[in-house]
């Protein structure tokens, strides 16, 4: 059941806003470069995270999966590093490294001791400008990059189900794109493809630097002049061109069907409006409008109405992931007892949504979702890596420094009445995507 709520929900749900325990001060340099520092002296460590405003939805037509393709390569050889090196020197120096893509960013991050943060500029830098790719590089990296594709996604048929569900989605935004890529386009990728998505999109002028921890702001900035300010703007940097998705005028259907499958279910997504700057209110809204219809399998909505009431659930789910440049998706999920078929499970679905919308919010229930995330923001102050991915995710994402501080209490202010107005705007079966997974044989789970 966990893999499968792993599967189903968004990763992360930011309900808690940044901790307060940091003090925030950020600046900009010369080349355009923004800088962020989250000054927390609890611990001798810091946190640098890389942040680029590019991810898969900015990918070129043809050559889906390059940004995260270039993420793997960026860990190759540079003009000043050899192939591997940066991360076995942060290894070597008791630290740990990464990197993650999505949509609508890229990001590379080292934790480490505050003393290394030097270090770790100087390598970080050698590669915002000085990657040196070469074929044999490509040749290696893609293969990788497909195996993970086939562990994650080919070998996974709830992710099969996903792809085709978010497709289905979005018919001319690049969010119906997978991430990591088409298969067909992801095994034709070139050293040519990655060489010019790098050219077009990595430099200090569409870069985040975010460091977070025992740091001292005035020798970060005096780091960040040193290591990062000499790189000079990359010309080919643009602003952002996403396509516009057409308006939605008919509820889109599907089924999959494949006997790897062991539970079948019901999932429904609604286009949804994304935490806009300087109005993240229906935003805020939505984010608690989840967690009171299937936020918790034990106490939300659903799971009194599906689960417990009438039984014909295992499980449900709300969720919205606001986070976003653009338009994202608020969704349903239901898991139908033993016996029952999708179709009802579907019924019994709409009719708790019904319920709800006539029942309205139960004020009970929101308090104690307030109190959930009031204590959400105390443990965030205790994770460096945490607080800097809530300010580099939402600053990629559109977002500004207040922004992010204001979620908190955006949160805090939204009323019953708010919740309410947007339940009965988000529900519009014509902005909604309904897929029905089952195994492979089991027609009569669609009866």
């Amino acid at each position: 059941m966990r893999r499968f709520i792993a599967v189903i929900i968004p990763l992360v749900v930011a309900l808690a806003g940044p901790a307060k325990a940091a003090e925030v001060t950020s600046f900009l340099l010369e080349n355009g470069l923004d800088v962020v520092v989250l000054e927390d002296h609890r611990a001798p460590a810091v946190v640098h995270m890389m942040w680029y405003r590019v991810g898969s939805a900015d990918e070129p037509r043809g050559v889906s999966g390059i940004a995260h393709y270039l993420e793997h390569l960026m860990f190759k050889a540079t003009d000043e590093l050899e192939s591997g090196e940066f991360s076995a020197t942060v290894a070597r120096n008791g630290g740990s490294d990464n990197a993650f893509t999505s949509y609508d960013y890229t990001a590379y991050f080292q934790r480490v001791a505050s003393d290394r943060l030097e270090l770790m500029m100087r390598m970080e830098a050698s590669r915002m400008d000085g990657l040196a790719l070469v074929e044999e590089d490509i040749a290696t990296e893609r293969d990788v990059v497909i195996e993970e594709r086939n562990q994650r996604t080919e070998n996974d048929p709830g992710a099969l189900f996903g792809e085709q569900r978010r497709a289905a989605q979005f018919l001319s935004h690049p969010y119906g794109i997978p991430i990591i890529g088409w298969k067909h386009e992801a095994e034709a990728l070139t050293l040519k493809d990655a060489v010019s998505f790098y050219e077009q999109h990595y430099g200090p002028n569409n870069a985040i630097l975010i460091v977070a921890g025992d740091v001292e702001p005035d020798e970060v900035r005096r780091l960040a002049e040193q290591y990062y300010g000499v790189i000079p703007p990359n010309p080919n940097v643009k602003p952002r061109n996403r396509v516009t998705e057409p308006p939605q005028l008919a509820e889109r259907r599907l089924s999959y069907a494949d006997p790897r499958i062991g539970q079948a279910y019901v999932v429904r997504t609604y286009l949804a409006p994304e935490r806009d700057a300087g109005a993240q209110e229906e935003a805020a809204a939505l984010t608690l409008l989840a967690e009171l219809l299937g936020g918790s399998s034990t106490t939300s909505f659903f799971a009194d109405k599906l689960q417990f009431e009438t039984q014909v659930a295992i499980y449900s789910a709300a969720f919205y992931s606001g986070l976003s440049l653009d338009d994202t998706t608020f969704g349903l999920v239901v898991v139908p007892s033993e016996g029952v078929s999708l179709a009802e499970a579907e019924a019994a679905m709409d009719q708790a949504v019904a319920d709800f919308l006539e029942a309205g919010v139960n004020m009970e229930d929101l308090e104690r979702i307030r109190v959930q995330i009031r204590a959400s923001e105390i443990y965030e102050q205790d994770n460096l890596s945490s607080l800097a991915r809530t300010y580099g995710a939402g600053l990629t994402s559109g977002l500004t420094i207040e922004d992010i501080q204001a979620w908190p209490q955006i949160l805090a202010d939204v009323t019953a009445e708010d919740i309410m107005a947007a339940a009965e705007k988000i529900f519009e079966r014509r902005n909604a995507v309904t897929g029905w997974l089952m195994t492979e044989g089991s027609e009569e789970l669609m009866q």
